[in-house]
């Protein structure tokens, strides 16, 4: 009898094993359906479709272009219909929902509350209809069967000059469901360390935080994020493949960057999909999360923009099967990766891996013990 175990999971495994989910951005992964309600509700009249599939197919076409500008103007349309309190609340909720049944146990998504203040909303109000939002998407995933916890990581735009305000209004909410602070936005000309302010605070207060390096920007962004700014973890940090040399036998070498990464054990969140469209990578085959994963460096798989990328995580992870063959083991040390860099308490994520993600792993291997024994059995009576 022959193990199964390390085999390609399905589709149906996949969906159902424990994921975590560390890069998500909740003004990218709204519901087509509920941009629409959303824009009829609040009057916007911009939209460039008004039936949920064909708005889908816009989000994911637009942001097919290989340009990081280009993908980044497809928020323009979501974040139109984010400001409100009830607007935000629904599209947290539902963000919980949509995740728990993808199989997702703990996620961090992040947004930019200076996004969400032409409804007349203030900071602290944003923060408070998104967090009241998560819980309550937490709360119907657990009437629906399935578990989730969801973080929150406030995000500041690198084009603009908020990003010690948001950085305190982060502190302010760490305990009330906001795990950490993040930049984002175009990295070409608005280089990390235009925010050392921030970061610099965050360090004294003890406090987490990621910043996007290394996606549409080479070595120096992430150099810069990790040096200079003194980054946890790198938002993508695809680019690091930049400074590995593969040889003509195979074998590879560091650079000093490179080997910096991977031996302080660095989180890279990466985002197989949303590298293909903003030009990162040229296909999941050539992705550099394949070598990544083979050198041991800490990587994750995430969604980004489960809209404008038409994904989800179990869409990356199958993706991922089929380019590298990837094993449920494969599935589970990255999401183990993932669990082990999340910006809760070290307590709470020791619990997540080993009474959630590993019993969840370890169930799904064991499926072909009965099956195997199913058809077994139907072949002894068959001969009997």
């Amino acid at each position: 009898m022959t193990s199964q175990t390390h085999s390609v999971p399905t589709a149906d495994q996949i969906r159902r094993a424990p994921k975590v989910l560390l890069h998500d951005h909740l003004d990218g992964g709204l519901r087509p359906g509920t941009i629409i309600e959303l824009a009829r509700e609040q009057g916007y009249e911009n939209l460039p479709e008004n039936e949920p599939d064909k708005l889908g197919v816009w989000f994911r076409e637009a942001a097919d272009s290989g340009s990081l500008e280009r993908y980044l103007e497809t928020f323009a349309h979501t974040c139109a219909v984010m400001q409100t309190r009830e607007a935000l609340f629904r599209v947290a909720a539902e963000c919980a929902v949509d995740l728990a049944e993808d199989g997702v146990v703990y996620a961090e998504v992040r947004y930019a509350p200076e996004q969400h203040l032409e409804g007349g909303l203030t900071l602290e109000e944003v923060v408070e209809a998104v967090n009241a939002g998560f819980r309550e998407g937490e709360r119907r995933a657990r009437e629906n069967g399935h578990r989730i916890r969801v973080g929150a990581l406030l995000t500041a735009m690198r084009h603009a000059a908020r990003s010690l305000e948001i950085a305190e209004l982060a502190n302010t909410y760490r305990d009330s469901g906001v795990v950490g602070f993040d930049i984002a936005g175009a990295e070409a000309g608005y280089p990390p360390t235009r925010h050392l302010d921030a970061f610099e605070y965050l360090k004294r207060e003890n406090n987490h935080f990621t910043i996007h390096a290394g996606e549409a920007f080479g070595l120096p962004s992430i150099w810069q994020a990790l040096q200079w700014c003194g980054a946890d973890r790198l938002g993508h940090g695809v680019r690091i493949i930049d400074d590995i040399e593969v040889a003509d036998d195979g074998s590879v070498k560091l650079g000093r960057l490179a080997a910096y990464v991977r031996d302080k054990r660095i989180p890279l969140e990466m985002c197989p999909s949303s590298n293909l469209q903003t030009g990162a990578a040229a296909s999941i085959g050539e992705h550099p999360v394949g070598l990544l994963r083979t050198l041991h460096f800490r990587a994750t798989v995430n969604t980004d923009n489960r809209l404008m990328s038409g994904t989800s995580m179990s869409r990356e992870f199958e993706l991922l099967t089929e380019a590298f063959d990837y094993t449920l083991d494969d599935m589970q040390w990255f999401t183990v990766n993932a669990m082990k860099s999340a910006f809760i308490p070290f307590d709470e994520r020791l619990a997540m891996i080993n009474e959630v993600i590993k019993p969840g792993y370890a169930e799904l291997r064991s499926e072909w013990l009965f099956q195997q024994t199913a058809t077994t059995s139907g072949s002894s009576r068959t001969e009997g």
